[in-house]
């Protein structure tokens, strides 16, 4: 059973545009927050408050050393999210598998009269 307060979370982490440009940077590998705030043209403090909900959430860890914290992406933080999105993805591709299966095994006799009884009424 998935933990359904664990997705909320990732999605509400989500749901902000400053921290999924955040989470882009840091796919391509470590940064500091001074790197992070870099582009963004907001203070340091928000900048700080992005990355503590990224990570609140398990979509990023942070380590400190001396005075530079470095953030990185978590692997495996998007998966109960993934897991989530697989859960209602494969059933309905089976549903539609079914569906295209019942339509490839429709018979073109059986179209062919049909056709020809509609040629005859337009004439």
């Amino acid at each position: 059973m998935l933990n359904y307060s664990e997705i909320d979370s990732i999605l509400r982490a989500l749901v902000e545009p400053t921290r999924r440009q955040i989470l882009e940077r840091l796919s391509r590998g470590p940064a500091t927050v001074s790197q992070l705030a870099e582009p963004f043209g907001m203070t340091f403090a928000a900048v700080l408050q992005h990355l503590q909900a990224l990570e609140a959430c398990g979509l990023i860890r942070s380590e400190k050393i001396g005075r530079v914290r470095t953030c990185r992406i978590e692997p495996g933080g998007l998966a109960p999210l993934a897991d989530w999105i697989a859960e209602r993805r494969i059933p309905a591709e089976r549903h539609l598998d079914r569906l295209g299966k019942i339509l490839a095994e429709t018979d073109p006799k059986d179209q062919s009269p049909k056709k020809s009884q509609d040629k005859d009424q337009a004439s």
